[in-house]
């Protein structure tokens, strides 16, 4: 998992300081709408649409926001969003999986496909990465709320598979199938995560050099500009030094 949350991490502290927010507001809403329009407005029965709330007040998006998505979702005129996977190749062969919402699947892959070219990857066929990541359901918790023994006997308990825990909180990994006991259980006992939701999480993560890195960093990022982008996932670890060069 070190190599999934290390990148994440990285490109969540560049992204609060360079994302436009209101384009991060846009994918939020759009995600809320989605699931939404998928499940029930209710968030207590629909897991995907608590999980994309969370993820927007995690972004501080305003209440009246976050409620004009869940109302878009029943509205007869609103956009018809479709969740597409697009996977691919980087510098150094690292793979990508790209998640997008979108109402316009020409558009979106031709938007996808120029982001990557443009940045020196390529796009494969579906199927072509996706054996080298396992979908697994994750939930994060900030440290305050237990201490890391506590945490890895509560997460073994409700039949979580893997916790990582840190200065920056706790990340609870467990198999899709039992990704909703595992998250009532937790919640049971410690309230909201402040993130949960299903990855794809890097079965093996391979290191790159510096250069590399770099060009891998820009890659993700002129991806992640795309408007019907919601998820990049990587199988790719930094080194020390161009995290912290990244970090400065």
């Amino acid at each position: 998992m070190a190599g999934h949350s290390q990148f994440k991490n990285i490109m969540h502290r560049k992204g609060r300081v360079d994302a436009v927010r209101s384009k991060i507001f846009g994918k939020l809403a759009r995600e809320i709408t989605v699931a939404a329009k998928l499940g029930t407005p209710d968030p207590a029965m629909n897991p995907r649409l608590r999980a994309a709330i969370l993820a927007a007040r995690a972004e501080n998006m305003p209440k009246d926001n976050i409620e004009r998505a869940i109302k878009k979702a029943t509205g007869a005129d609103g956009e018809n969003y479709e969740d597409i996977r697009y996977e691919g190749y980087g510098p150094g062969g690292a793979a990508l999986i790209v998640e997008a919402q979108t109402d316009n699947r020409n558009r979106t892959a031709s938007d996808v496909r120029s982001a990557f070219t443009k940045s020196g990857g390529s796009l494969a066929e579906t199927g072509a990465v996706a054996f080298m990541f396992d979908r697994v359901g994750v939930i994060a918790y900030p440290v305050g709320v237990a201490d890391a023994d506590t945490m890895l006997e509560a997460a073994i308990e409700a039949g979580a598979d893997d916790v990582s825990s840190s200065e920056e909180g706790h990340e609870i990994i467990c198999a899709q199938d039992s990704y909703g006991e595992v998250t009532k259980a937790l919640e049971a006992k410690f309230g909201d995560p402040t993130r949960t939701g299903l990855i794809w999480k890097a079965q093996n993560t391979i290191d790159v050099d510096d250069e590399t890195g770099e060009k891998l960093i820009r890659l993700v990022e002129v991806i992640e500009d795309q408007d019907d982008v919601q998820n990049v996932y990587v199988n790719f670890a930094l080194s020390p030094a161009l995290m912290a060069k990244l970090e400065a």
